[in-house]
């Protein structure tokens, strides 16, 4: 084996945004695109020689060619070992688990998550630190800074390894370890929930459909929901992982899940309904005649989760993105434990996590996880919400409804505006942020703002800051609006406009959600100008 260094030049668009650096796959087939990025992730960080790096990813369009490169550049910069999921599998918890459990010094996760795939769709690097969670900013700032200047890279002249076969190889100097993307993941569910409790559920005629999407988490349903909880063959669906999933959007929402949706609000529908995305970190939960709102559900599973053996004894806190609904914030000051409110990205809650300061995570964009791992988990909020259908003997509904009735309903729901114009939306964010100093003490109809203020998140255990992650506009009644920009397109600019209004335990939690929130509907329009400034008549996609 020969290492060589290669001459190169920089690109400028290498910025890792909330969940590494994402593009259209066409970007990332630029000459030295993908070697440029690895390079200055690797250059980024100290002490790599010898050590073990965790690859694996979701399986879409370029990512067995990008794993090929990355094992070559790992082992031509020192890395004595990688593991590597079989065929360039793994989902990114079962990476972040991999990674935590076999005391690895980081990994590459190769994921555009939610995002399309195929030859026209995304691609994703992401690095993921020792703890198993996304690289914080600093690791991050310091991969951006590298890449606009690097001038080389190294990489061995070695051939592709063997991805499909299970077992121990090398690429040169350095070994190859290609695992099962299952096993170690199923096992480390089976030690966090009530399996026999579950398989009990299935047995007594409970039926559920799970959508894999043809994404990464079909061969994790099929193992063990079908396998090992008993669940009949044919509940896990669209369960084989294909480079273009199968020419849908691995995103699991009502506009990309609509018939499951229909499926599950039909009289002879099934009694659960699950789905999850394209690297399996987000989850869609349905119950016969309830969809479950992602802030609903962590709230719920907050509120429920001592019922799981792995929990039983009681959760230490709670942590929430600032744009995800309060809903969590009532469970935790009737436990009587810590809420912590983070920017919105996964990384914001691996300090937390590591210090022992909470235990449940979550996120309005369908991601939900606790600290059995450092990322969102989307098949592990399935079985946590079967394990306690199974508990409590409940409906989906029944809970839901059982939750409004102690703690309150938070009506809420999220508005997109996906590829707008970069300049367009960026010009209304900033003349939004420019007026929020007068906006507190303002009466528009009933209700009076309390607070507006662009969000800055004080992280309590490094003390680090970060400005700018949202624009937040509190009223008097518990009610907000927030705006920001999302980090996870890949074309123009995704506005995200979020509305929520609270409804006490003894107030009326059947309305429709739009119709309950239409006054604040109107109302942000007045403030912010989406509709009028983009053009758009509508949201892209609303949840």
């Amino acid at each position: 084996m020969t290492i060589l260094t290669e001459q190169t030049t920089p690109y400028d668009d290498q910025k890792p945004g909330t969940s590494g650096l994402r593009k259209r796959v066409s970007v990332y087939q630029q000459p030295h695109y993908v070697e440029n990025f690895l390079q200055s992730i690797f250059d980024s960080l100290d002490g790599v020689g010898g050590k073990t790096l965790v690859i694996g990813g979701d399986g879409r369009f370029y990512n067995d060619v990008v794993i090929q490169i990355a094992i070559r550049i790992a082992a031509a910069n020192g890395f004595g070992k990688v593991i590597v999921g079989q065929n360039g599998l793994l989902s990114t918890p079962a990476a972040s688990h991999l990674i935590r459990h076999n005391q690895a010094f980081g990994g590459l996760v190769l994921s555009a998550s939610h995002n399309p795939g195929g030859p026209d769709g995304d691609f994703g690097i992401k690095y993921n630190i020792g703890n198993g969670g996304p690289a914080p900013e600093r690791i991050t700032d310091a991969i951006f800074a590298r890449s606009k200047v690097i001038d080389r890279y190294k990489i061995t002249d070695a051939p592709d390894v063997a991805l499909g076969e299970i077992g121990t190889q090398s690429s040169g100097e350095m070994i190859v370890e290609i695992v099962d993307p299952v096993a170690e993941y199923a096992t480390l569910m089976q030690s966090l929930f009530d399996f026999e409790a579950i398989r009990k559920l299935f047995a007594s005629g409970f039926r559920m459909t799970f959508d894999a999407m043809h994404a990464v988490t079909g061969p994790y349903a099929h193992v063990i929901i079908e396998d090992m909880l008993g669940a009949p063959k044919g509940t896990v669906i669209n369960g084989t992982p294909l480079p273009d999933f199968g020419k849908g959007h691995p995103d699991p929402n009502l506009v990309y899940c609509k018939d499951m949706f229909d499926q599950l609000m039909s009289p002879g529908g099934p009694d659960f309904g699950a789905a999850s995305d394209g690297d399996g970190d987000r989850n869609l939960i349905i119950g016969k005649n309830r969809f479950v709102t992602p802030s609903d559900s962590v709230a719920i599973l907050a509120a429920n989760a001592a019922l799981a053996p792995g929990y039983a004894a009681g959760i230490k806190g709670i942590a929430r993105s600032m744009p995800t609904s309060a809903a969590a914030d009532r469970v935790a000051e009737k436990l009587g434990i810590e809420m912590h409110e983070t920017p919105t990205g996964w990384k914001f809650f691996g300090n937390l996590l590591d210090a022992g300061r909470v235990t449940i995570c979550g996120e309005e964009s369908a991601g939900t996880g606790s600290d059995h791992v450092r990322e969102k988990d989307g098949l592990w909020a399935v079985l946590l919400w079967l394990n306690v259908i199974a508990a409590r003997a409940q409906s989906v509904d029944q809970i839901v409804r059982d939750h409004w009735a102690t703690y309150g309903r938070n009506y809420y729901t999220r508005h997109d505006y996906e590829e707008v114009d970069a300049g367009i939306a960026n010009k209304l964010v900033d003349d939004l942020r420019a007026r929020l100093s007068g906006l507190a003490g303002q009466n528009f109809d009933d209700l009076q703002i309390a607070f507006a203020d662009d969000f800055t998140y004080h992280d309590p255990i490094d003390g680090s800051t970060s400005a700018k992650q949202g624009i937040r506009i509190g009223f008097t009644d518990g009610s907000r609006i927030v705006l920001r920009l999302s980090g996870t397109g890949t074309v123009g600019a995704t506005l995200r406009l979020y509305l929520e209004r609270y409804e006490a335990a003894d107030g009326r939690h059947d309305l429709e959600t739009q119709a309950a929130l239409a006054e604040l509907i109107e109302l942000a329009e007045r403030l912010c100008g989406v509709r009028e400034r983009t053009g758009r008549q509508k949201p892209s996609v609303i949840t």
